[in-house]
């Protein structure tokens, strides 16, 4: 690894920036489109959702691709390491912020919404027009069309899964660890055990999906309380699997001598994500299953 240069690095002109724009637009109209026509054979939505995505991950692949060929060349400064922290630091908050508006819609649900509904505070008027036979109770597991469903409980595949997670987190820290410590027959072996149990928790939370849907009639139907369910615990598992994929590219600029003891902040940006990944399944456990 070269020595970090005292001058500030700036990039020449990329094309990366407009592709990704092009890619975010399809793949906005694409999902709409293709929520508004789910009942309808064919449509354009699908494919322009699909294409979204291939846009979106050339760009990812092309422009980080990028980024690792310039920091390997010796180019960026502290400066730029530093504008890389405060840059994955803000994308966090941004996460935090992301997460904080799902679990804000199932407190409002859970502390306004299903006590109004039920006819507290004087809500008397309210209960008897909308849904006389309401009882406010959560989990809400009867819609006002009369399907009912069944509550996901903690047990079982989602204690499974809490545990994986945890475990997770404790053998990322101890590949970060390794790293730090020039042991690279243990980091290599930490980061691919951290792999195995993250394909593990998505492996499981597949299986729980397929078990609400055909077991339980829980599905996104459901009334408030399957839409809470399945949007948090289904954004979880995308970022779960942003992650995965996170954690192999790592593993395998390993394999290529990419960090040293002392400069491995993309390593220590995937460790970042994972652990706050973790946090929010912590969180997304003791609030939507077992609450």
């Amino acid at each position: 690894m070269n020595d970090k240069p005292s001058t500030y690095y700036v990039p020449a002109q990329s094309q990366w920036p407009l592709i990704a724009a092009f890619a975010l637009f399809f793949i906005a109209v694409g999902a709409g489109m293709t929520v508004q026509t789910m009942d309808e054979k064919g449509g354009v939505g699908p494919w322009l959702l699909g294409l979204g995505f291939i846009g979106l991950l050339v760009v990812l692949a092309g422009w980080f691709s990028n980024v690792v060929q310039e920091s390997l060349a010796g180019y960026y400064s502290e400066q730029i390491t530093r504008s890389f922290k405060q840059g994955m630091s803000w994308f966090i908050f941004s996460e935090v912020m992301f997460f904080g508006a799902f679990f804000g819609a199932l407190f409002y649900a859970r502390m306004f919404s299903v006590p109004w509904l039920g006819g507290a505070d004087n809500n008397v008027m309210t209960h008897e027009v909308l849904w006389p036979s309401f009882e406010a109770m959560w989990p809400l597991t009867e819609t006002p069309a009369g399907v009912t469903t069944q509550a996901m409980g903690w047990q079982g595949l989602p204690l499974k899964n809490t545990v994986i997670l945890l475990l997770s987190s404790v053998t990322l820290h101890m590949a970060h660890v390794s790293l730090e410590q020039n042991k690279r027959m243990a980091l290599v072996v930490w980061l691919e055990l951290t792999i195995v149990l993250a394909g593990f928790f998505l492996f499981y939370q597949a299986e729980e999906y397929i078990h609400a849907y055909q077991d339980m009639g829980l599905t996104l139907q459901s009334g408030i309380y399957g839409n809470t369910f399945f949007l948090l615990t289904g954004f979880h598992g995308m970022h779960v699997f942003i992650g995965t994929l996170f954690l192999i590219i790592l593993l395998f600029r390993i394999s290529k001598d990419h960090f040293s003891a002392h400069n491995h902040f993309a390593f220590q940006a995937g460790s970042w994500y994972w652990h706050f990944v973790d946090v929010v399944w912590l969180c997304l456990f003791i609030f939507v299953y077992v609450l």
